[in-house]
C-alpha cells in the first residue's frame, strides 16, 4: 500500500478526504496535518513513513508552496500532489516550481485521486486535464520574448501524438489504451520524448513543447 500524508487546514474536509481514501485498498493514510508547519514537524518526526503527500495550497502559518520550498532546501521533498480549489496561473506555476509532482482540484473522484497517487509514487508527473489548458496558456504567455528557438532532436509524428495526450493529462495507461499500445511501450516512448526535449519529467516536457511551438 502507498502511505499518504494529508495536509489541509479545513478539518472537516481533511477528515472527509481521509475517510474517502480509506475505501481504497491501494493507499493508506498514515498521518494528518492542519498546516505546513505541522506537516514539517510530522515529516521530521516520521522520516520515511509517508510515500506521497496530499497538500493544500492556502493554509495559515505556512502555505503548501512554502512547505515544499522548505522541504526542497532541506533535501527532504517527497512526491506531492497539490489538492486544491485553485486553478489559477500563479498557484499552478508556484506549485510546479516548488517541486509538486501533481496538481488536482478537490472535486476529483476517488478513482482519479488514487490513480494520481499511484502515478506520482511511480515517479510520474500529473496535472488534471481540466486545468491543463490553464498551464499551457500560462506557459505561452510567459514565453513571448523574441528569442532564438533552441534546437532539439526532432520528434516523430507518433511521439508528437503521445506528447499531445500527455498535455491533456493522460497517464501512460490511458495513452496506451488510446493508441492501442502496451503500457511498457508508451513508457519507453515517453522516456525518449523527455530525453529529446531535455526535460526531467512530463510536466516540464509539456512546457518545453509549448516553448518550442511543438504543441499549443
Amino acid at each position: 500500500m502507498i502511505k499518504v500524508l494529508v495536509v489541509d487546514d479545513q478539518q472537516l474536509l481533511r477528515q472527509g478526504l481521509c475517510s474517502l481514501l480509506s475505501l481504497s485498498d491501494k493507499v493508506e493514510v498514515v498521518g494528518q496535518a492542519n498546516d505546513g508547519l505541522e506537516a514539517m514537524k510530522w515529516l521530521q518526526n516520521n522520516p520515511g513513513c509517508a510515500d506521497v503527500m496530499l497538500l493544500d495550497i492556502r493554509m495559515p502559518r505556512m502555505t503548501g508552496i512554502e512547505l515544499l520550498n522548505a522541504l526542497k532546501q532541506a533535501n527532504a521533498l517527497i512526491p506531492t500532489i497539490m489538492l486544491t480549489t485553485f486553478d489559477d496561473h500563479e498557484n499552478l506555476m508556484g506549485a510546479l516550481r516548488a517541486g509538486a509532482k501533481g496538481y488536482l482540484l478537490k472535486d476529483v473522484s476517488l478513482e482519479t485521486l488514487v490513480e494520481g497517487i499511484e502515478a506520482v509514487n511511480a515517479g510520474e508527473s500529473l496535472i488534471q486535464p481540466a486545468i491543463t489548458t490553464t498551464l499551457i496558456n500560462s506557459l505561452q504567455g510567459l514565453n513571448t520574448e523574441t528569442e532564438e528557438p533552441e534546437q532539439v532532436e526532432p520528434l516523430s509524428s507518433k511521439e508528437k501524438e503521445i506528447l499531445r495526450l500527455m498535455a491533456s493529462g493522460c497517464s501512460n495507461r490511458e495513452i496506451a489504451a488510446a493508441l492501442y499500445k502496451s503500457e511498457g511501450t508508451v513508457k519507453n516512448q515517453v522516456s525518449t520524448i523527455l530525453a529529446k526535449l531535455g526535460a526531467r519529467d512530463r510536466t516540464r516536457a509539456v512546457l518545453r513543447a509549448v516553448e518550442l511551438g511543438i504543441i499549443g
